[in-house]
């Protein structure tokens, strides 16, 4: 009898500890992929975007549902390739175009058929921006304007140059970080954070 109380008792415990492991692997694999959704985005301009189309659309969508979502994937699309071309970090491009135009809401100078996603230009009611023919050309417009503030003159440009006020952003390279573009992109002395704070967000996609 004994013998067989202690067969019993070991079958138990050995039960306990396979269903202890498989909540220590679970809960293991869950914080994997928790880090993982929290990599570190990069605050570096001429840097690398990590983020793919379906993050930057998700972070979009949830901060506006009612935007139109194909164009909000062609956006993300957009701002990855141009992105990519210059050696600009889309992440950083894409979340100031969030707050540049209030994520597609606009409401300011700038209006949606100006495909100015940056507020290029934009001024006064006589000086409302820059006009671009579609998106994809608006974004790239984008994307060179901060490739001007993020590096120095000895770094060109691999697509021709739309951006008409590229060659007026003086000194060359002196935003190289997104903390860097307040006070010279824009006047804001908090711009920089509100980038940073919305990169902050996009880490968790």
């Amino acid at each position: 009898m004994q013998h067989s109380f202690t067969n019993k008792t070991t079958m138990r415990i050995s039960k306990i500890i396979l269903q202890l492991a498989a909540v220590t692997f679970i809960a293991s694999l869950s914080s994997c992929i928790s880090l993982r959704h929290r990599e570190p985005i990069s605050r570096t301009l001429y840097d690398t975007g990590i983020k793919n189309e379906k993050q930057l659309t998700k972070f979009f969508m949830d901060s506006n549902p009612n935007a139109d979502k194909s164009q909000v994937q062609r956006l993300a699309k957009y701002y990855i390739q141009e992105g990519a071309a210059e050696g600009i970090n889309s992440d950083c491009a894409f979340v100031q175009m969030c707050l540049e135009t209030g994520f597609l809401k606009f409401g300011n100078l700038v209006t949606p058929e100006m495909h100015n996603y940056c507020g290029l230009g934009s001024m006064d009611a006589d000086h409302p921006g820059e006009v671009f023919a579609t998106e994809q050309l608006g974004v790239r417009a984008h994307i060179q304007h901060l490739h001007a503030y993020a590096t120095t003159e000895d770094i060109t440009l691999n697509n021709e140059c739309i951006d008409r006020r590229y060659k007026y952003v003086k000194p060359r390279g002196k935003a190289p970080t997104v903390y860097l573009l307040a006070g010279s992109w824009a006047m804001d002395k908090s711009y920089g954070n509100k980038l940073d704070a919305l990169l902050t967000r996009l880490e968790q996609y």
